[in-house]
């Protein structure tokens, strides 16, 4: 693994969930050390700025023909980046250190998903996928809620 220049801490491991991890961990952490400090735009930009990156390497490979995810995994995975993305340039536009809190959380809640490991007797796929958002832990199926169709919709 090439070393990490530039970061205060680098992933412990080469395992793909355990480096999405680590990448949506730090770009949360640049952007709460960006809002303690509001009087530096530039920090606030460099930190939008390897946010956006590492959400566009977690869109390029949900888009990527070869992505062993399932195709409504994939699809929430995209959805959710447009929000970052919305929600990035609108930070880089005004620079309001006090509307990070989405971005924060949305990166903290994703890397906590990934830093949980599959049950045992999880499918293959979900123990040896690609990075760019590593399979997820199944989910036990759940009946849809009465009037819904049972499928993820997102209005943005």
């Amino acid at each position: 693994m090439k070393p990490a220049t530039g970061y205060s801490n680098r992933p412990t491991s080469d395992d793909p969930r355990d480096v999405e991890a680590w990448g949506l961990t730090e770009a949360a952490r640049r952007l709460i050390h960006a809002r303690q400090a509001p009087e530096n735009p530039d920090l606030l930009r460099q930190a939008l700025s390897l946010n956006q990156r590492l959400w566009t390497i977690f869109q390029t490979s949900m888009v990527d023909p070869e992505c062993p995810l399932p195709r409504d995994i994939r699809d929430n995975v995209l959805a959710l980046s447009i929000i970052v993305d919305r929600q990035t340039f609108d930070r880089l536009i005004d620079l309001d250190v006090n509307k990070l809190d989405r971005l924060i959380d949305i990166n903290r809640a994703v890397a906590t998903g990934l830093s949980q490991r599959p049950a045992a007797g999880a499918p293959a796929a979900a123990a040896q996928a690609p990075a760019g958002i590593a399979a997820p832990m199944p989910k036990p199926p759940q009946p849809p809620s009465p009037g819904t169709t049972g499928k993820l919709s997102i209005s943005i």
